[in-house]
């Protein structure tokens, strides 16, 4: 397993505070408590009291809010593209960074509806990138290396990702994180982890990505497996993260721990944040309690990987755009929840009858 070690970049995989150490038990009877005694039937809000409840144990109070909300975007081109696994070309990475900053894409419109302070992170884009107040350069590489030849990454250039990751994080304000990511070829990268560390035929992991035909993820499949032979001895998440992934995932894997240490929720968009995930649970499976995850996409695998790590998500849309798309869409259900766990009124003090049932 990879060291990661104090020096250069005063960054080591953070030790997460035990949930236990604030007595969730107690908190969480509170927390149902005052959900319960809500005018309403018992549990009529389906899964936005669970949230409510998830948001109040996170942030360790009966009247959680959410503040400062930060969305992060980490972005890195993958050599292994250079194998045919996306259906477009490695510029379209540096092309979608600029499409960001200039707040035509998707994540930007919704970021801006929602207002979410969008941070891009250039962990290894194959362009110089101009500067911009929502850029920070944390380029480890021009992209990373064809997995299919050598590991994507050396043991320095994951960690060093690893500590950009972590440090943009301890950088931002609020206590909320949501997670995205840009990257040609990513879509490969999460696939080959999750059958790495997930134990999933990679078959099942692979799909279109940016929109192959079944002729390209046959072909997709092909490559992958291939991959995951010439990196058969990288069984550990950091081992695998170096071998299998690409700077922006290591980015995410660092920003993750990051966060959990500080007890950030964290709202997981799509398949490449999920595997970024899957990685940092790996490695310290208390963060899954800060996590939330956003929706189940159509990019084949999310629904396999979201089921190894016991998420129930949020929204069912079919999305496969990435870019924290999945995660913007899905904020406002996260205030609501809170929203309502602060202002709706309990039986007793609207006056209301509750049911004789109870």
């Amino acid at each position: 397993m990879l060291n990661i070690p104090k020096a250069p970049m005063n960054w080591t995989l953070p030790e997460l505070a035990d949930l236990d150490a604030l007595n969730p038990a107690a908190l969480r009877a509170r927390l149902q408590q005052r959900l319960d005694g809500k005018t309403k039937p018992l549990g009529s809000l389906g899964q936005i009291e669970a949230l409510a409840l998830r948001l109040g144990l996170i942030l360790g109070t009966e009247a959680p809010q959410l503040q400062q909300p930060q969305l992060l975007v980490c972005a890195a081109d993958h050599g292994l593209a250079a194998q045919g696994v996306s259906a477009y070309p490695s510029e379209v990475t540096a092309q979608m960074v600029l499409n960001f900053l200039a707040g035509g894409a998707a994540v930007s419109v919704l970021a801006r509806q929602h207002g979410l302070a969008l941070t891009v992170l250039d962990c290894g884009v194959r362009a110089e990138l101009p500067a911009h107040p929502a850029l920070r350069d944390c380029k480890v590489a021009p992209g990373s290396a064809d997995s299919s030849l050598q590991p994507a990454m050396s043991a320095a250039q994951c960690r060093a990702a690893l500590g950009h990751g972590a440090a943009a994080v301890r950088s931002l304000p609020g206590n909320a994180l949501l997670l995205g990511e840009m990257g040609i070829g990513n879509t490969s990268a999460a696939a080959l982890l999750l059958a790495r560390l997930g134990g999933v035929p990679i078959e099942d992991c692979t799909g279109a990505g940016t929109g192959l035909d079944a002729a390209g993820v046959q072909r997709k499949t092909a490559v992958l497996r291939a991959v995951l032979q010439r990196h058969a001895q990288a069984q550990e998440p950091l081992d695998a993260l170096a071998a299998l992934g690409g700077f922006e995932i290591a980015a995410l894997v660092g920003a993750v721990l990051e966060a959990a240490a500080q007890r950030r929720v964290i709202v997981v968009d799509g398949f490449i944040t999920g595997a970024a995930v899957l990685v940092a649970a790996r490695l310290r499976p208390a963060l899954l309690q800060r996590c939330v995850f956003a929706h189940c996409g159509a990019e084949r695998g999310h629904a396999r990987l979201l089921e190894l790590l016991g998420a129930e998500p949020l929204l069912r849309l079919g999305l496969r755009l990435g870019e924290g798309s999945g995660a913007a869409l899905a904020w406002p259900l996260l205030v609501s929840a809170c929203a309502l766990l602060e202002q709706m009124a309990s039986f007793e003090s609207a006056g209301v009858s509750q049911s004789v049932s109870r």
